[in-house]
């Protein structure tokens, strides 16, 4: 009896330390930023089909309560915000990294896309399932994939890469350039020719700019 028991241990001991040593089917990646644009799959772009209801966002996969602009805007809040009934936030502040603003309330804020919906169609989106489609559009697995910003700074941005727009304050700019080719990564999504070489333009000032990633 005393054999089996300690057999027991030991298989269970054994297949523990196998669990904690397992390395994760897609472990996190960090490359410079120039390296990470080059590894950015490159195609042409098309919109042919899109529509923003084809990407359901702001669901509450946890079952808490909270929808996914709420889990955004609580985990990015400098002061925490009061969470009353049925997620209702109220008070709180944030900074907008893409203007440098502080922004006191959740109202005066967007959950931004870090790369478009429409983007992200363009880009093999339109390939997807609708449930990958939901999960791109719910992404709270990597911090920079979704980011409250001023409600004005992402109507600005609308579906626009960053050959056309870039935020607004000068010291964001490595920053989002980094987020946005994570992002592009993380999903495998493609760049055309036109938005890598903006990339590659941008970048040059980003010298000592890292991008870290892991896929999906």
């Amino acid at each position: 009896m005393l054999k089996t028991t300690v057999r027991a241990f030991a298989a269970a001991a054994l297949t523990l330390l196998s669990l904690a040593t397992t390395v994760p089917a897609h472990a996190a990646e960090t490359l410079s930023l120039h390296d990470a644009i080059e590894a950015l799959p490159q195609a042409a772009e098309s919109r042919d089909g899109y529509e923003r209801n084809k990407f359901k966002h702001w669901i509450d996969a946890d079952h808490d309560g909270c929808n996914t602009r709420a889990e955004v805007l609580i985990a990015e809040a400098i002061t925490p915000p009061t969470v009353g009934p049925g997620c209702k936030l109220s008070g709180g502040t944030w900074l907008s990294y893409y203007d440098d603003q502080l922004v006191d309330g959740p109202s005066g804020l967007d959950i931004d896309h870090m790369v478009p919906l429409a983007e992200a169609w363009d880009s093999g989106a339109s390939q997807w399932t609708a449930a990958r489609r939901q999960a791109y559009a719910n992404d709270l697995g990597a911090e920079r994939s979704l980011v409250a910003v001023t409600a004005r700074t992402n109507r600005q941005k609308a579906d626009q890469d960053p050959a056309s727009w870039m935020p607004p304050a000068t010291d964001a700019r490595c920053t989002y350039l980094s987020d946005w080719v994570s992002t592009k990564l993380r999903w495998s999504l493609t760049v055309d020719r036109h938005e890598r070489d903006a990339l590659r333009r941008l970048a040059a000032s980003c010298e000592n700019t890292n991008v870290e990633f892991d896929r999906v």
